[in-house]
């Protein structure tokens, strides 16, 4: 109950610093897979599709591939890789970068109650690309390494009472800090990136598969004063096979 508190505590803050920000309104798709090829190992896929501001074309679409170590029944080590191919504006000229990054991450889960709470650690390693216009187009010229810290927790609250979890409706509600680790000259200056929240409604088809669809609110931290309140309709199918 004392996560559950945190996290409505975010949404009410979230909701009173978003009032002067530069509104947007996207849509995301999302698939979060796990393979498990033996007692200890497990393949994860995460494969994501992001529109623009009102759904007028794609922002980014990509793939974040890892292999996961599972420590315990309830604890995993992942490493993985990832790639993002990102729509980008300078001045008035768009194109699509892409950017690249290693990732590791631990992850535990425990139980609330009757909910189940996941605590999520990331460390990640971004190749940015440095885009200049020539031509009147975008083109790469050189990468910016930069360093993110980042830290999720989820709470999943079964809507009817069962001894296990198989069937059946879902709520779900989740906060995700992003800070900047050292140099961060490439991105905004501050060790504060961003902030997301989001609530959600989910139906579990079977014990191993999820349907979920619910609202994100991202916030972003840009350079000098600037900052952004995204608001992302999100539909998310989670497969643990």
């Amino acid at each position: 109950m004392k996560h559950l508190k945190t996290l409505f505590t975010l949404l009410i803050l979230t909701a009173n610093i978003s009032a002067a920000a530069q509104e947007q309104y996207v849509g995301w798709l999302a698939s979060f897979n796990t393979f498990k090829v033996s007692a200890k190992w497990s393949v994860h896929t995460d494969v994501q599709w992001r529109s623009n501001h009102q759904w007028q074309h794609t922002q980014t679409i990509f793939i974040r591939p890892g292999i996961n170590y599972h420590l315990k029944k309830n604890m995993i080590l992942t490493a993985g890789v990832g790639l993002f191919h990102n729509r980008r504006t300078l001045q008035t000229i768009s194109g699509y970068v892409n950017e690249k990054r290693i990732w590791q991450q631990y992850l535990v889960t425990h139980p609330a109650g009757s909910a189940v709470v996941a605590h999520r650690f990331r460390a990640e390693q971004r190749f940015i690309p440095k885009s200049v216009i020539q031509n009147n187009k975008l083109v790469n010229n050189g990468t910016l390494f930069a360093q993110r810290f980042r830290y999720f927790i989820r709470a999943v609250q079964p809507l009817q009472l069962q001894k296990k979890f198989i069937k059946g409706w879902f709520a779900g509600v989740q906060n995700e800090v992003f800070l900047n680790m050292g140099d961060n000259n490439a991105l905004n200056n501050k060790i504060f990136d961003q902030n997301r929240l989001y609530l959600s409604m989910g139906y579990r088809l079977a014990a191993k598969a999820d349907l979920e669809m619910g609202y994100l609110n991202q916030y972003i931290v840009g350079s000098k004063k600037t900052f952004s309140n995204i608001h992302a309709f999100q539909t998310a199918v989670y497969l643990r096979l």
